[in-house]
């Protein structure tokens, strides 16, 4: 059950992805209130891109293997994904052969603190839904890959745990799934933020609770987060809802509906995304799949 959860979650991943990207007008757009689908097709960007490169490091070993991830992530860089500057450089650090371990600590002076590591990272969480701890490790050891900063790690371990527990549970409460996920996210900022999502009611305007708890401006892990995982606790089984709502509050939306839709989708294999979003949205890539071009040297 784990590769399908996780593959119905990157697909949920790539919607979101997909979807935000596309969305370029402002929250209070008549398209956007009216929820006028944009014209098809959708294309993902450098988050569903970095996560398909978890999916098939996991697919192949088991486990998160820091060395290989690395190495798949700069191999499948494709700067017209939208990859961030931060990112583009050290990606192009790492195929010239540099180590990661040296790279990404170094980043922004105490490693990076973005959303990076948590964009990607719903369909390992999927993946070791059986195990909440084991998905929280795994999720650390995915993003200090590019993240090292422990606010960084903290925004995966917490968007990995979210898409765990909906894989056990497709139901919860909001309140009883954000609790459960602060219990597991490491002291800090982003624990701090999904503790006060917990306490924001269901009825509370979207809108004030993105004043509280951030927006994505900042394409931070503390401020991009709580938000998203707030609003995937809100609408678990109504995807469209969710991304709708973060299309009218949310900034860098492309990462804050890739985060929802690969928690959404984690549950029920993936049965709660749109028929008409999933065909709208472009194909994964072949690689991914390919035995031949899916292949990466340790």
């Amino acid at each position: 059950m784990t590769q399908l959860d996780a593959a119905a979650s990157l697909r949920g991943l790539a919607v979101g992805d997909a979807f935000g990207s596309r969305i370029t007008l402002p929250g209070d757009h008549p398209e956007v209130l009216g929820r006028r689908l944009p014209p098809s097709p959708w294309h993902w960007s450098d988050d569903t891109e970095m996560a398909c490169s978890v999916v098939s490091v996991l697919s192949r070993y088991g486990e998160v293997e820091q060395d290989v991830l690395a190495t798949s992530f700069a191999r499948r860089y494709d700067a017209s994904r939208g990859y961030g500057s931060g990112a583009e450089r050290m990606l192009l650090r790492y195929r010239a052969g540099e180590r990661w371990r040296d790279v990404s600590p170094e980043a922004f002076g105490t490693g990076s603190w973005g959303n990076g590591g948590a964009m990607r990272v719903a369909p390992l969480g999927a993946w070791f839904g059986h195990d909440l701890d084991l998905a929280a490790d795994q999720a650390a050891r995915s993003a200090v890959v590019t993240h090292a900063h422990p606010e960084g790690v903290a925004g995966a371990v917490a968007v990995a745990v979210a898409a765990a527990v909906l894989t056990r549970n497709p139901a919860p409460h909001p309140a009883e799934l954000l609790g459960i996920v602060a219990s597991r996210v490491p002291a800090g900022e982003v624990q701090r933020g999904i503790a006060v999502a917990s306490a924001i009611r269901g009825s509370t305007d979207p809108a004030s609770a993105a004043a509280e708890l951030g927006t994505g401006r900042a394409v931070s892990a503390v401020d991009t987060v709580p938000l998203a995982l707030w609003l995937a606790a809100q609408h678990v089984d109504r995807f469209a809802d969710a991304m709708w709502t973060a299309a009218r509050i949310a900034e860098d939306l492309d990462t804050v509906c890739a985060i929802i839709g690969g928690v959404l989708a984690a549950r029920n294999e993936g049965a709660a995304i749109p028929g008409n979003w999933a065909s709208a949205c472009e194909p994964l890539p072949r690689w991914l799949t390919d035995p031949v071009a899916h292949g990466i040297n340790r």
